[in-house]
């Protein structure tokens, strides 16, 4: 079930469909994380270096290049982290367009899903960026005990990004709280198939390709199990 929804997603995501959907995500994506950057720049240099000069007057010039290689690092470190929920939120904003996609090229003659209002959505996608931003600072405090912290990037974001993505698609065809039951009812299947989009994240510029990936990933997992369920 689950490599048939994978190799369907993947199979979809440069498809003259998607296009255009493709364009939107990658592009907003691309936006967030660049003025991320930029913000997060800036806050450390707003924030070190006035410090740095306060406890050790007189730094040397070779202080400031230091300084600076530290603060790339810990800007890249951040950005790796910071991946995940913007895509997720970037997701949350164009799930429905994906969802539609996929269910008129690949399911025709089932009933098509109902988007979810824009403001339930945002909400939605809203507090799940709060929910990631907290799994991934605990996964982040994780990296220091060695042996399992790739392990809790996988496990922390597999679980989140399989519960969200799975509750989204759920909920075009069922009522929230039916959509959590459903989700219960498959946990193991649903965190095994988060563990796959975790692993799509994991892959430098094609994590960019996450929202298109997961969601269009989900609308298949959903369709499997629903044909699972009774009538």
């Amino acid at each position: 079930m689950i490599p048939v929804a994978a190799r369907a997603a993947a199979s979809q995501l440069l498809s003259p469909e998607f296009r255009s959907v493709f364009v939107k995500t990658l592009g907003l994506t691309l936006l967030a994380l660049v003025a991320l950057w930029f913000g997060i720049e800036s806050l450390l240099g707003w924030l070190a270096w006035p410090w740095l000069e306060a406890l050790l007057p007189g730094l040397p010039s070779w202080a400031g290049w230091l300084g600076a290689i530290i603060a790339g690092i810990v800007l890249a470190i951040g950005m790796a982290l910071l991946v995940a929920p913007v895509t997720a939120i970037i997701a949350g904003l164009f799930l429905d367009d994906v969802a539609a996609v996929v269910e008129r090229t690949d399911y025709p003659n089932d009933q098509p899903g109902r988007p979810l209002p824009a403001l339930r959505s945002l909400v939605l996608a809203i507090k799940f960026l709060g929910v990631v931003i907290l799994g991934n600072i605990i996964a982040l405090l994780l990296l220091l005990v060695p042996g399992i912290n790739i392990a809790a990037f996988f496990i922390v974001n597999g679980y989140l990004l399989g519960r969200e993505f799975f509750e989204f698609a759920a909920m075009r065809f069922r009522p929230e709280a039916e959509a959590k039951v459903l989700r219960r009812k498959y946990a193991g299947t649903v965190f095994l198939a988060g563990l796959v989009i975790a692993a799509f994240l994991a892959v430098p510029l094609l994590n960019l390709l996450t929202p298109l990936f997961a969601a269009a990933m989900m609308v298949h997992l959903h369709k499997a199990v629903s044909a699972r369920e009774p009538a």
